[in-house]
């Protein structure tokens, strides 16, 4: 099972929109050397919405390639559609990945049996780890509690990223879903009290600009050091927050532009974050102390 902080990554690309894979290996290197405990490639904080098919398993490669070992790669690899949920997850996992991650599906909301169809369907088909990720701020759907502890019957589905913000859901997942599956934050700011109810990490767009920090504050969590866990994140509050003044991964991409990892590229209908923003979310960084200044 893997615990700690794992950095949804954000895909650099060019201002034209062209995926920028010499900055990917440079980020790949930053989190190794920062101690990242893991890399999720092309989840929502990777743009797979505007990537293709072909695009999305290249960055997922590539990153694998660049990570070289040194920490393990998830794929992000769900779709609205089976299929195409189930052609990726078998192409990315022949990449070497160490699991999938699986969005609920989006838009056409199905019920919580189709739900469980579709999720089961692609367990069946590919023999890889897989974890559920439950957005419903993005999806307009929430996956329930019995429709996950149902789907963590099937051996390979293994773990739920869950971003409803409910940490009630986290005993029910610890007590229903059996000792080896793995629940991840997935909203930063309640990512603490998700550990502290018994989690094993997260999936964060905050790593993306503080990977170092994240992974001291999950990591005492982790060892039952609550009291240095809350002194991190305390100092991470502002970046949580700032992080999602405008769409995920708008301002995580500025950030890690201001940084010196990545150009200025983002694609459509995603835009460049509002400059009326630039001041406040470099006020967090630099309260986190992740950017230089006053």
């Amino acid at each position: 099972m893997l615990k700690g902080s794992l950095v949804a990554l954000i895909t650099p690309m060019d201002e034209a929109g062209g995926v920028d894979f010499d900055a990917l290996r440079g980020l790949v290197d930053f989190h190794a050397q920062n101690g990242s405990d893991g890399i999720v490639s092309v989840g929502t904080s990777g743009e797979s919405a505007t990537l293709d098919m072909d695009e999305q398993i290249e960055v997922i490669r590539r990153t694998v390639e660049f990570a070289a070992g040194r920490l393990p790669v998830i794929a992000g690899s769900g779709a609205n559609s089976t299929a195409e949920a189930l052609e990726l997850t078998t192409r990315a996992a022949a990449l070497g990945v160490r699991a999938c991650l699986l969005v609920v599906p989006y838009y056409n909301k199905p019920t919580q049996h189709g739900l469980y169809r579709h999720f089961r369907a692609i367990a069946e088909g590919v023999d890889v780890p897989q974890i559920l990720y439950n957005v419903p701020g993005r999806t307009a759907l929430d996956m329930a509690n019995d429709t996950v502890a149902k789907l963590a019957q099937i051996p390979n589905i293994t773990g739920i990223k869950d971003a409803s913000a409910d940490i009630s859901r986290v005993g029910d997942f610890l007590a229903r879903c059996g000792g080896d599956f793995a629940v991840y934050s997935g909203d930063d700011a309640t990512t603490l009290e998700l550990l502290r109810a018994g989690g094993h990490g997260c999936i964060s767009v905050t790593a993306n600009v503080a990977p170092r920090l994240m992974r001291e504050m999950c990591a005492a969590a982790l060892g039952g050091d609550f009291a240095r866990a809350g002194q991190i994140n305390e100092s991470l509050d502002e970046l949580h927050a700032a992080l999602f003044v405008e769409s995920n991964p708008i301002p995580a991409k500025w950030a890690v532009a201001e940084l010196g990892l990545a150009g200025r590229g983002i694609r459509l209908p995603l835009t460049w974050l509002a400059e009326e923003y630039f001041d406040s979310v470099a006020a967090a960084m630099r309260r986190a102390g992740v950017l230089p200044g006053t």
